[in-house]
């Protein structure tokens, strides 16, 4: 009993030593602590509610009001930011799902059209495309006709230039692209290009004159060749599919399955593909390598919330951007997010996250002389999805856009219109999806210059000149400049907005 008692006798002199010191208004080694450091016992915030603490520390409640902000927030993360990835994913997938393996190559020898869902595709002219898997080795491409064309990583980075624009120089060559883990030995005579991923996107352009197309186009699939290099002895017979007209799909998802593409491309891919942190961001919503991505229901639910605040961020970011660097003229409607001309959105060392996100939702392909093409050679692009008063164009009103004379294209200039659903071409009756001067019917005005009309039916006397739209459907315009000249660049040239015809 004596030794309880102690216990006891000790404790509560503890106890008021304690409370006494605790009502003390200076503890005898205070800091000077300023309220900026301090945690109140309620917060109040317009996107959780109420978050309360105990003296610092989270209840319950703001326990899991924060850790379901952190899923949702960082699943909106892994959207804006893993969409490069997931857009060549879908891409080379639906390539695949035409028939068209690694290695093959799918032409489009008529043109696309609007039945091929396709990011921001021309149809002035004929893509060539294929896929380089370098999970089992090196791969030689060989080319000897002039392309324009480039080779993109599986995160849409640009790894190499390919014919006039490549080291080839338009001279053709053999290019050997060897993938991140390759060991072996590196023979010479080839263009080396080196990849820190497995799977790549090809695209390449033939350099003719449209009466010369399909003639240019025969000698391409005479002479190109993508084989492995393990097969460089015996060459596999090149295959080519003409995939013109066909209905495929090769954009991203914008639901859910969103999650899944990307986890595919994670799992498929090198762990040191891709940036750390980016990759942490994607492992914490569970897209870890090596780990089944199988999030329970309320984790589903809340990447749910997250690729629908995702989408409409990209889509605000595309159709309504706020950074007028992002527009071409103070008094124009025409934007782009190369408007900085630079293909990394790398400006002062600051990665521009906002045109990165406008360009990989909206488009694909990344290269440098798309970006900031040389006087006279490649083609610039210039978007809106606005009329002149900074309304959206709506497809059952009728336009007209004028282009002055001289228009600074030295090759030609083309008008496409896009779905803002899908943001491949328009679907409407008109093939083309657009307008451009290749074609001889279309006319100029008296004094050169060029007035198109975009509507649901033809404005009389301009059916030569009129682009289709759809009543109850709107849509954005990609104007192309193909071998922009000086007045492009210089900004002395400026084309008109899109103004409604009453």
């Amino acid at each position: 009993m004596k030794l309880k008692y102690s216990f006891t006798f000790i404790f509560a002199c503890f106890f008021f030593q304690f409370s006494f010191a605790q009502k003390d208004d200076t503890a005898k080694y205070a800091a000077d602590v300023p309220t900026s450091l301090l945690t109140p016992d309620k917060v109040e915030t317009d996107l959780l509610g109420t978050l309360e603490f105990i003296d610092g520390l989270p209840n319950e409640g703001t326990v899991n009001k924060t850790y379901d902000f952190l899923t949702v927030s960082r699943g909106v993360q892994a959207f804006l930011n893993g969409m490069p990835a997931a857009s060549v994913y879908a891409m080379l997938e639906g390539l695949k799902g035409a028939g068209v393996k690694p290695g093959d190559i799918a032409t489009f020898e008529n043109l696309m059209d609007a039945r091929t869902l396709f990011l921001t595709a021309n149809s002035s002219t004929p893509y060539i495309l294929g896929e380089i898997d370098l999970k089992n080795g090196p791969v030689v491409v060989e080319i000897a006709q002039p392309v324009l064309g480039f080779v993109n990583d599986a995160f849409f980075h640009h790894v190499a230039d390919l014919g006039i624009t490549g080291k080839d120089k338009g001279a053709g060559g053999k290019y050997l692209f060897i993938g991140p883990d390759y060991e072996g030995k590196i023979p010479t005579g080839y263009i080396t290009v080196r990849s820190r991923t497995y799977r790549h996107w090809m695209l390449l352009r033939l350099v003719s004159k449209p009466e010369e197309a399909k003639v240019v186009m025969n000698k391409f699939k005479e002479t190109f060749n993508c084989y492995p290099l393990s097969e460089a002895i015996n060459k596999p017979k090149q295959k080519f599919i003409d995939l013109s007209g066909q209905q495929i799909n090769t954009i991203h998802a914008n639901n859910y399955e969103f999650y899944n593409e990307l986890n595919a491309v994670i799992q498929y891919e090198p762990a040191n593909a891709f940036n750390e942190e980016l990759v942490g961001v994607f492992a914490s919503i569970g897209i870890k390598k090596g780990n089944p991505f199988a999030p329970d229901q309320h984790t589903k639910s809340l990447l749910q919330e997250a690729v629908a605040i995702g989408n409409a961020s990209a889509r605000s970011l595309c159709y309504r951007p706020r950074d007028k660097s992002a527009y071409f003229y103070e008094d124009r409607q025409w934007y782009s997010s190369f408007a900085g001309g630079v293909h990394d959105f790398i400006n002062n060392g600051e990665m521009v996250l906002d045109d990165r996100i406008m360009f990989h939702y909206m488009a694909t392909g990344i290269t440098p002389a798309m970006a900031a093409p040389a006087v006279g050679t490649g083609s610039v692009y210039a978007f809106t999805a606005h009329d002149s008063k900074a309304n959206y164009l709506d497809g059952s009103t009728t336009y007209k856009v004028t282009l002055p004379a001289p228009i600074p294209a030295k090759d030609f200039w083309s008008f496409i219109v896009y779905s803002n659903q899908h943001r491949s071409m328009l679907e409407t009756d008109q093939k083309l999806a657009g307008i451009d001067n290749l074609n001889p019917d279309v006319k100029a005005n008296k004094d050169g210059s060029y007035t198109i009309w975009f509507g649901p039916k033809a404005p009389k006397g301009h059916e030569n000149n009129w682009v289709q739209t759809l009543p109850g459907k709107g849509y954005s315009v990609l104007l192309r400049l193909y071998g922009p000249l000086e007045a492009w660049f210089d900004k002395s040239w400026r084309p008109g907005d899109f103004e409604m015809v009453k």
